[in-house]
């Protein structure tokens, strides 16, 4: 397929998602490229030596309030409840995360009700009133101790910055609650792929007009190949204009995979560990995958500054030089139709559920493009 309709760049949710929509709804010849040597992105999950199923890139737990982007994955894939149970080692001792009323009884060695609680905290946090920063945020909301026991110290590994340096909302994201709900996202819909995404991704870009080629970089094909019709570009934003406006900072991550000869190794899925070791978390998401077998297999994180790019850095002045890119961009989707989506396009951090949206997003930019030319 030397000249598709269409060429996408990334094999990751958003890529998948648009080959899929161009090739059976626009009946579109679609390239599908990766210079991973498999698609479905950072959803990647496989099979360990051990036999175990493991997410290669770190944990995605799918969550969603649409039914629309549940409904439309269940063409591809069948699901399992989201055990999705996180806590965090303090002090030797795990307490529910986020925060709820459980935590702050086993933390306070206190009793608490919603509203004792509430009045608790309004006595901890500090005054401000517009935060400016990660610091003042959590501080405006919970006080100095909870900040420090919770927040500091993963915060500068995780970013290797100190929460004044980021924006609110790095851990905004993450909620204060009121009461004895202990999963981790409050979302309608917490499920999971039954068979794993790596099957679903495969399953919905396994259509007709569909070619994927992996292990194969985009700069080197950027020549050769001459779609028809667009380009969807979900890589890095930077790169693609050869950086000419300078590189925008992401956080890199490297996985260490340990096995185990027991069934689970550690209570829930995920344990953050803001205050000890080197890595910011454990993760064993055979919690979650429901798997059947003898041995586990436990995930270490540890952040770094170089490396593959996870987590875009949310800082005034990154926002400023990626705003300036998007400029770029436009003019380019303007001018060649090439279209740029996901959170490497986007400089943006997003849960998967949030890429199947954007992906749909553009797939009807790209065709009411299309159709009104």
């Amino acid at each position: 397929m030397q000249n598709p309709d269409l060429l996408v760049v990334g094999a990751g949710p958003v890529g998948c998602v648009v080959a899929e929509r161009t090739a059976r709804l626009l009946g579109w010849k679609c390239l599908l490229i990766d210079k991973r040597n498999h698609h479905s992105g950072n959803c990647f999950d496989t099979t360990h030596s051990s036999g175990v199923r493991i997410h290669r890139y770190g944990p995605h737990y799918f969550r969603t309030n649409k039914k629309q982007i549940v409904d439309y994955l269940s063409e591809f894939s069948g699901w399992i409840p989201g055990n999705y149970i996180v806590k965090c080692n303090v002090n030797g001792e795990l307490f529910p995360f986020p925060i709820n009323l459980n935590t702050l009884r086993k933390f306070f060695e206190r009793d608490f009700t919603p509203e004792s609680a509430k009045a608790f905290l309004d006595n901890k946090r500090e005054k401000i009133d517009v935060p400016k920063n990660s610091e003042e945020f959590v501080l405006s909301r919970v006080g100095r101790e909870l900040y420090e026991a919770f927040y500091l110290g993963y915060t500068l590994k995780q970013w290797g910055k100190h929460p004044r340096e980021l924006d609110p909302s790095v851990c905004g994201r993450i909620p204060i609650r009121f009461n004895e709900v202990e999963t981790y996202v409050d979302h309608k819909y917490q499920i999971l792929p039954a068979e794993g995404y790596s099957e679903m991704f495969g399953k919905m870009i396994n259509q007709e007009g569909i070619e994927v080629r992996l292990g194969i970089d985009y700069k080197e094909l950027r020549g050769e190949i001459r779609p028809r019709k667009a380009t969807l570009y979900t890589g890095p934003v930077d790169e693609y204009f050869g950086f000419k406006l300078g590189k925008l900072p992401w956080r890199s991550l490297d996985f260490q995979f340990r096995e185990h000869e027991r069934e689970f190794f550690q209570e829930c899925v995920q344990i953050n560990y803001p205050n000890d070791h080197d890595y910011t978390r454990t993760v064993e998401i055979k919690h979650v995958t429901q798997q059947k077998h003898p041995h586990t297999v436990v995930s270490y994180e540890f952040p770094k500054s170089i490396g593959d790019p996870y987590y875009p850095v949310p800082a005034p002045e990154n926002r400023s030089l990626y705003e300036r890119y998007r400029v770029l961009a436009e003019e380019e989707t303007s001018k060649n139709r090439v279209y740029f989506a996901g959170r490497l396009a986007e400089y943006t951090y997003i849960n998967t559920d949030e890429a199947i949206e954007k992906a749909l997003a553009v797939f009807e930019r790209i065709r009411r493009d299309f159709h009104d030319g």
